[in-house]
């Protein structure tokens, strides 16, 4: 990640004790290990640091979350791959896989590690003598992260444990109980508050770039708002981002993608990456790189058919989003026939340092989402629709109105669609408008709106309910 410290972040037996085997039955932080440790400014550092590392890991933001929040909708699927670990992610596009997949698995397990590691920070930070701003900043950030890693968790599982602390004994990881999702919202949005008052607007040394500032607590609030069907708690918070913490649209969408825009004044939050051979390059460039496609077919997360035919002739936003192997002259869908050849293009296609080693990052929240957002709280009115226009105006629309065909909320699903394709928000747009199943069946799928618990917790937790 970008900022000094987290490019070596050390191994510290204390820091990392948060979730070894299993989150439920966390270990305790054994006196012996931390005596010497969680002492210091630095220290503290740190330990944040370590909670920004697992935004980076396999079972976050580097594999499970695009997995089960994108090509569980209908953006995308697998790819013609159905071996090895395409079988894996084929069984979870298509509604099948079960209690003991390892990409769910990791991602419970992973989201569970990052909240476990902001505990930490949040538990041991008051006493320390260190700077009142630097300390308030910090666990700030430490409740930003755990209240991202629990929003995953959520959307993806429902009913989860929440601890807030770090677990003092064995014993007390395996008395935790299900929360179900409603808690879990309220906590976060809690949190929020407290994170966005305790943030700064912007940092302003290079080294701190990529942390999280007032502008991604305030974003993920009102997502939460939104989540929670509190559309009127969500405006302020939006016209807040809006007025006073200087994001804006790029005018060229192209410029919100590859290594060299990254951070640029749209975006809001990232997940960092880097590569060359440092250990926080990754993987998911090289998925989604149609270098794989020419070489083994074995690309992963490849838009459908129906992704690619979701976009308006003109839109600025297709040949930018994923490749252009069925379009005229004029970028007008002509063929959707080779199915085997559709492939992202957002995220760049440059040549990592090693394979699995490339330094995009992945942008979690951005300016349009949040204009997208405000239309949605605001309801259908002029004002709602400026703000969509304002999004499709850079993709080179016209703009749209309450004359224009279909319902308020279809026409805001659908922006938000081809706006904000492959970043992860799809799944959770379906769940929040209640389009989950309608549309999957339209795909000729049954959708189940819950992944299923993993089964290693249900045998940990005799208490605990499957999905």
């Amino acid at each position: 990640m970008k900022f000094k410290h987290i490019y070596l972040i050390p191994f510290i037996t204390g820091v990392l004790a948060s979730c070894s085997e299993d989150f439920t039955n966390l270990n305790p932080v054994s006196q012996r290990n931390v005596n010497g440790f969680y002492l210091t400014a630095d220290d503290m550092n740190t330990a944040i640091n370590a909670a920004y590392k697992v935004l980076q890991n396999t079972g976050a933001y580097n594999q499970s979350y695009w997995i089960m929040q994108e090509m569980r909708s209908d953006n995308t699927d697998q790819g013609p791959d159905g071996t090895g670990l395409g079988a894996d992610l084929t069984v979870i596009d298509n509604f099948s896989e079960i209690a003991t997949s390892e990409i769910v698995t990791a991602a419970y397990t992973d989201s569970y590690l990052g909240i476990a590691r902001s505990n930490i920070v949040l538990d041991r930070i008051e006493p320390i003598t260190m700077d009142a701003t630097l300390k308030d900043r910090i666990k700030s950030e430490a409740l930003f992260l755990r209240s991202l890693f629990y929003y995953n968790l959520a959307v993806s599982f429902g009913n989860i444990p929440m601890p807030l602390n770090e677990p003092a004994s064995v014993s007390q990881g395996g008395a935790l109980a299900q929360l179900p999702a409603s808690e879990i919202y309220k906590q976060i949005a809690a949190d929020l508050i407290k994170a966005e008052a305790g943030l700064p607007v912007k940092y302003t040394t290079s080294a701190d770039i990529g942390r999280a500032t007032k502008g991604a607590a305030a974003a993920l609030l009102a997502k939460i708002y939104l989540t929670m069907g509190d559309r009127p708690a969500a405006i302020p918070v939006l016209r807040r981002i809006i007025s006073s913490y200087g994001y804006s649209l790029l005018p060229n969408y192209a410029n919100l993608w590859g290594i060299t825009n990254k951070n640029n004044a749209e975006s809001i939050f990232e997940v960092q990456y880097k590569g060359g051979g440092t250990g926080t390059g990754n993987t998911f460039t090289n998925a989604f790189s149609p270098l794989l496609r020419q070489t083994t077919g074995a690309y992963k997360n490849r838009p459908t058919v129906n992704m690619m035919k979701a976009y308006e002739p003109g839109d600025d936003r297709f040949l930018k989003s994923m490749d252009s192997s069925y379009v005229n002259a004029q970028g007008v869908l002509i063929s959707s026939s080779k199915n085997d050849m559709r492939f992202i293009i957002k995220y760049g296609k440059e040549n990592a340092f090693n394979e699995n080693d490339a330094s995009n990052n992945f942008v979690v929240l951005r300016y349009a989402d949040v204009l997208l957002m405000l239309a949605e709280a605001l309801g259908e009115s002029e004002e709602a629709y400026g703000y969509i226009n304002q999004v499709r105006a850079r993709a080179k629309l016209s703009p749209i109105n309450a004359a224009t065909a279909g319902t308020f909320a279809d026409k805001l699903l659908q922006e938000r669609r081809v706006e904000l394709a492959f970043e992860n928000h799809r799944w959770a747009d379906l769940l929040r408008f209640g389009k989950a199943a309608e549309i999957l069946k339209a795909q000729g799928k049954t959708a189940r709106l819950l992944y299923l618990i993993p089964q290693r917790e249900l045998d940990i937790n005799s208490s605990f309910k499957q999905n």
